[in-house]
């Protein structure tokens, strides 16, 4: 049933992923416009963030789109073709679950946020007005 499953799933994403992509991209948001030194501290802030995604899931969508509207240059990491990205996100995080939000802070510490949701109120309390 497991199988079953899967091969339904892989095959819908398949057959229905470049629509989503479409619609991605037909859709972009414009970005947020900061000062020139407001944007350079938030760049900074970013560099130490990760999103490990798929590129079809629709939640992933829904969290680029965010980063898009936000303009987080956060670097975007394939965790469905690429099984480097993958094991990391399995050994941080547990689970190979996407949407995940792999934050490092200043200290070295690793916080991994897995939920859409929860990755969307993380990116408007931080970066929001």
């Amino acid at each position: 049933m497991k199988t079953f499953v899967r091969t339904f799933f892989r095959t819908l994403r398949t057959l229905l992923g470049p629509f989503m992509l479409l619609k991605e991209r037909l859709t972009q948001p414009s970005g947020v416009n900061r000062e020139p030194m407001a944007q350079a501290a938030v760049d900074l802030q970013c560099q130490s963030m990760a999103l490990y995604q798929f590129s079809t899931c629709p939640f992933c969508i829904k969290v680029r789109q965010e980063m898009r509207r936000l303009s987080l240059p956060i670097d975007k990491r394939d965790a469905q073709h690429n099984s480097a990205n993958r094991d990391d996100l399995l050994q941080g995080s547990g689970a190979t679950k996407v949407p995940c939000l792999k934050i490092t802070d200043s200290q070295g510490q690793t916080q991994w946020l897995q939920d859409s949701a929860a990755i969307v109120a993380y990116l408007r309390t931080h970066f929001g007005r």
